[in-house]
């Protein structure tokens, strides 16, 4: 590689590197706590379950109790278990019967709302919100969308940035990438430590790096930011019609049509047809066709254990008057190429595929990538502190590095306490749930970042924020011990692994933080 190529890698690398350095390193902190989403939530909400509960649900009772609130013939109703958790998503359409008076109005969100599958009671997005949900949703700044999509397109920016600065870091290391990583002088200059650790580090998790670079650029891109513009120019803002198109497997519908059905149903015994036919299903999805109409349909949908299948989904589809299988597709064979590529960008994105081994995998590479973006930040700012650089030039310098790093550090202690204060407060709020969660992280995280920005020194905000993120991930287990009764011995006597596991991570961190503080020292 000629000097001229190399040099113009280089500085590319370095430019959009400190370009999308703070929001970057955002969306790679919550994206790693979101590898515990479901976990998060069944903590915070104390509802934790157990492996294959949507298929032992009571849709029958489920359906009773909807009737009692509003009419059910002639919708489509469909229950969906896009996360593990009690709450499952309901989505009914308006009846068919044009004869049924219905409610008006809901907006975009009408006929959407979630169901606690336990005791049946329904709650809409803004009170159902979540930790789980709130940093799942900043991982790509969906807060962010004051302007239509505007945080998406901010998510997707930063993605391809990524990517471009993965590709021209692998270049610029290429010839000593080897001998590099085996290298590490901790008593060497500080741009020799930083730059050994950044290129060690960094190397560990590029193949994470260059996943993740591709897959959420192509989730946010694809999905957010070309989804909309497609649906409105190529099928006449029909989703339907694109949804028909696009859909995987292919999107099914029954006519309503006659009189109602006379004969008594349950449609719980589906589910059990459907097991029989393939054990090990996980089973995630239920439809309703022309609720109590002779045209009744239900369709059982699932997808194959990642033991057993890394792709692929499959469902069956009865008609209710005779119980008839009138439709199939198998979860383990004859996957088409949309659907195979598009579960292996999900599954390699999410990391569901491996238990929590994979998730904790996953956890770890997403915190490694997040010191290989502070260690390049300050790479950046120490080859810049020369003796005959501007004093305009080197204020700004060492402000812009102060502002990034105040932002960034102080994600960990705002994350704990936001943890501990929606634990012991949000119940009581009188408000929606969202907008205390909302307001709480924000206000937290900004409170933090400039009390540190004002102290104007990368050690003691780096120092402080060990400190109070250590304290504050000590007092979670304890907060959650005192709110619910359910201490680490408890959960782990009563089998409650999803709260424990938030537990021992937070115990974990703080232990991890103590460690480092031990081994700090002012250079």
């Amino acid at each position: 590689m000629s000097n001229r190529i190399y040099n113009i890698l280089f500085h590319t690398h370095t430019i959009s590197g400190i370009f999308i350095s703070a929001l970057l390193y955002l969306i790679f902190f919550t994206g790693s706590v979101s590898f515990l989403r479901d976990e998060i939530n069944a903590w915070e909400r104390n509802e934790p379950i157990e492996k294959g509960y949507f298929e032992h649900i009571d849709f029958d009772a489920a359906l009773q109790k909807l009737k009692t609130e509003d009419t059910l013939y002639s919708r489509d109703i469909t229950f969906s278990q896009r996360f593990f958790e009690r709450r499952i998503s309901v989505f009914m359409t308006q009846p068919k019967d044009t004869t049924i008076e219905t409610k008006k109005g809901g907006g975009r969100r009408r006929g959407f709302f979630y169901m606690d599958m336990d005791n049946y009671t329904k709650s809409d997005y803004a009170s159902g919100y979540s930790l789980g949900e709130f940093f799942y949703r900043l991982h790509f700044f969906a807060q962010l969308n004051f302007f239509g999509r505007s945080g998406y397109f901010l998510a997707g920016l930063v993605a391809f940035f990524f990517l471009f600065a993965v590709v021209t870091g692998v270049l610029v290391h290429w010839n000593k990438i080897v001998s590099s990583f085996y290298v590490f002088r901790p008593k060497a200059k500080l741009k020799t430590i930083w730059t050994d650790a950044h290129v060690a580090l960094g190397v560990i998790g590029l193949p994470y790096q260059f996943i993740f670079a591709v897959t959420g650029a192509f989730l946010i891109v694809g999905y957010m930011v070309m989804l909309p513009p497609m649906q409105k120019f190529l099928f006449n803002d029909n989703a339907q019609e694109m949804q028909k198109v696009i859909e995987v497997p292919a999107l099914e519908t029954y006519d309503y049509f006659g009189d109602p059905l006379t004969k008594e149903f349950n449609v719980n015994e589906f589910i059990k047809t459907t097991k029989e036919k393939w054990p090990s299903l996980n089973i995630n999805g239920f439809k309703i066709f022309n609720y109590g109409n002779e045209n009744m349909h239900v369709q059982v949908m699932g997808s194959p254990k990642y033991t057993d299948g890394f792709v692929g989904t499959g469902y069956q589809t009865f008609k209710v008057e005779d119980n008839s299988l009138v439709s199939e597709k198998d979860p383990y064979n004859n996957i088409s190429y949309v659907e195979g590529a598009n579960d292996v960008i999900k599954r390699l994105h999410f990391g569901d595929y491996g238990g929590y081994a994979m998730k904790f995998i996953y956890l770890i590479l997403g915190f490694i990538t997040c010191f290989v973006i502070i260690s390049g930040v300050l790479i950046w700012l120490v080859a810049r502190d020369k003796k005959n650089l501007e004093p305009r030039k080197k204020h700004f310098n060492n402000w812009l590095v102060r502002v990034y790093m105040s932002s960034m550090l102080s994600l960990f202690p705002a994350t704990a306490l936001t943890f501990i204060l929606v634990k012991l407060f949000a119940d009581d709020f009188e408000g929606v749930r969202m907008s205390f969660i909302n307001r709480t992280f924000f206000w937290t995280w900004l409170i933090i970042g400039v009390l540190l920005l004002l102290k104007r020194s990368n050690y003691f905000t780096n120092k402080v924020c060990l400190i109070t993120g250590a304290v504050f991930s000590l007092f979670i287990p304890i907060a959650n011990g005192i709110k619910t009764g359910n201490w680490p011995w408890v959960s782990y006597s009563h089998g409650y692994s999803q709260i424990l596991v938030i537990d021992l991570f937070w115990i974990i961190v703080a232990i991890l933080s103590f460690a480092v503080l031990l081994k700090l020292k002012r250079k």
